[in-house]
């Protein structure tokens, strides 16, 4: 960790701690993600880094979506969001339910341009904090493989709730992997705006399926 500041390892180790405490029954894992955004924006103006270095650019976003083969990978969340859902559906009905009880909290399912804000806020929120930030602090020591482990691990934990075994564990497994998509995307076009793209539009695709179904 000696290439991670003082101050942005502390904040991880926070977020860390933070995202685990769900399996304690405490609902305060969401705020891993005010903090890694607020340690974002301390971190950039430590380091006078411009935009452009930061990983949130959002001049480059025109640029990174000329790349072809990025857009397999902002597909691919929204696809996956498409396999868990007809399994869910077809095996597992009771996920629909898990799924829309986990993110009531955040989501006013019941008004719609407020809704697609929230998703749009909360999409952005988490890829600044666990891509633009923890990921990108953590590169710094790890190669990349470890790294969207650790954090897609600490990702799927925060997002635990209580319920049958079977659920959540099939919940978190496709929350992981998301993570992993989404950490990759950053990885690729080094902008969290591109990942909080594919990030927003799997989480719509989504909650507009669940409502409907």
């Amino acid at each position: 960790m000696k290439n991670i500041k003082r101050l942005p390892f502390i904040a991880m180790i926070v977020m860390a701690v933070i995202s685990f405490s769900n399996l304690l029954g405490l609902k305060i894992a969401g705020a891993s993600v005010i903090i890694g955004v607020v340690f974002f924006f301390i971190n950039k103006a430590n380091e006078k880094q411009p935009f452009s270095d930061s990983g949130l650019d959002i001049k480059a976003i025109r640029t990174n979506f000329k790349d072809r083969g990025i857009w397999l990978w902002v597909l691919l969340p929204l696809i996956m969001d498409v396999v868990s859902i007809t399994i869910g559906k077809l095996f597992l009905p009771e996920y629909i339910e898990h799924v829309l009880a986990r993110t009531e909290i955040f989501i006013s399912f019941d008004k719609i341009i407020l809704t697609v804000f929230q998703l749009a806020v909360l999409a952005l929120g988490e890829e600044i904090a666990w891509r633009a930030f923890f990921q990108k602090q953590l590169n710094k020591a790890f190669s990349i493989i470890p790294v969207l482990l650790i954090s897609s691990v600490l990702f799927a934990f925060g997002h635990l709730t209580q319920g049958n075994v079977t659920i959540v564990a099939f919940d978190i497994f496709f929350v992981f992997i998301n993570s992993i998509l989404y950490g990759t995307i950053f990885y690729k076009s080094k902008n969290a705006w591109v990942s909080a793209i594919a990030h927003f539009m799997a989480n719509l695709f989504s909650v507009i399926v669940l409502v409907l179904l």
